[in-house]
């Protein structure tokens, strides 16, 4: 049986896709990055999808797994960040599928992240409750528990201080500040310190563009449970979302 599948990341600004060997997490094409269309309409969207398939050689009949700035139930998104609110409550599986004609599964974005840290990276074999946090224009984050997905969780909008604090904590904060690494840092131990007094993880791991200066921040952490860069960097969402694609392919 082939373990190939299609990844795609949609992010606000770019779209990547490539296809992937889901069995050891790597990459089998070149990967292929489409500028977002303004918009970011369904329909403008997916006319994108289908001109990045069509330069992946071998893609025919794969299936393809779809990473999205957005809360994703069964193949719905339920919200929109930096894209076109049409996509608010959108049948995103069906649609895409109908324009694509191939099977397609969509989820959240920092889900695929977390998928691929478990699957091929940082968490691999890791036990009990693993965080994924993706510090970027916001913090995305993934639980998984035991290798397994708990979609969907937002705690990248927890109120600390009176405000949603990824706003202060995000990547994005530093520098349309100017933090130093050290006054970021004690942003970042706040944010850290609240998911611990929440939910006791056993592993913290820290994506996003960003974590390839990890020796900048993470060393002035002061924790209770380990915390590690991630390794998948930007390929993260395209092997979650061809693993999660995968997986849950009809065939």
């Amino acid at each position: 049986m082939s373990k190939k599948a299609i990844g795609i990341d949609i992010g606000g600004t770019g779209i990547k896709g490539a296809i992937v060997d889901t069995k050891n997490g790597t990459l089998l094409s070149e990967r292929i990055r489409f500028a977002t269309p303004d918009g970011g309409t369904p329909k403008a969207i997916a006319k994108t999808l289908k001109e990045l398939i069509v330069q992946l050689p071998g893609a025919q009949g794969l299936p393809v797994g779809i990473c999205f700035p957005a809360v994703v139930k069964s193949g719905r998104t339920m919200s929109a960040a930096n894209v076109s609110k049409e996509w608010i409550g959108f049948d995103a599986d069906t649609f895409f599928e109908k324009e694509l004609q191939r099977e397609v599964h969509v989820l959240n974005d920092a889900d695929a992240a977390g998928i691929a840290e478990v699957k091929f990276g940082a968490a691999r074999d890791a036990k009990g409750l693993a965080i994924l946090t993706t510090l970027g224009t916001g913090i995305g984050t993934a639980l998984m528990f035991n290798g397994k997905l708990i979609p969907n969780a937002e705690l990248g909008h927890l109120e600390i201080d009176g405000v949603d604090y990824e706003s202060k904590a995000a990547f994005s904060a530093k520098e349309r500040e100017e933090l130093s690494w050290e006054q970021w840092a004690k942003r970042l131990q706040k944010y850290f310190s609240r998911l611990e007094a929440l939910l006791t993880p056993d592993l913290f791991i820290v994506g996003g563009g960003v974590s390839k200066e990890h020796e900048s921040f993470i060393p002035l952490l002061k924790l209770k449970t380990p915390i590690i860069p991630a390794q998948n960097r930007n390929s993260a969402g395209i092997l979650g979302a061809a693993h999660f694609a995968k997986k849950h392919a009809s065939d």
